[in-house]
C-alpha cells in the first residue's frame, strides 16, 4: 500500500512540476518518472537543509520541489544534435 501512495504522490508531483515549469504534462508514465526521481532528489535536498516532510501534503511538497529542480536541471543540459 505504501508503494501505491508513493506512486500517486509521484504522479501528482510530476504533473505539478510540469505545470509550474513548462506548462504541459508529460503523460502518466512521464509524470510518474519525474515525480519519483523528484521525490528522491527533494528528500535529499531537504535533508541537507535540515528539513523533514510530515504527512501527505509535506511529502507532496517535497516531491514537487524535487521534480521542479530535476526539470530545471534537465532544461539546462545541452541538447545533442543527431
Amino acid at each position: 500500500m505504501e508503494f501505491l501512495w508513493f506512486a500517486l504522490i509521484g504522479v501528482c508531483a510530476g504533473w505539478l512540476a510540469g505545470q509550474l515549469t513548462k506548462g504541459t504534462s508529460f503523460g502518466l508514465v512521464g509524470n510518474l518518472v519525474v515525480g519519483v526521481i523528484g521525490a528522491l532528489l527533494g528528500g535529499f535536498v531537504f535533508q541537507l537543509v535540515g528539513l523533514a516532510a510530515t504527512g501527505l501534503l509535506g511529502q507532496l511538497i517535497v516531491a514537487t520541489v524535487g521534480a521542479i529542480l530535476l526539470l530545471v536541471l534537465l532544461h539546462r543540459l545541452p541538447r545533442r544534435a543527431n
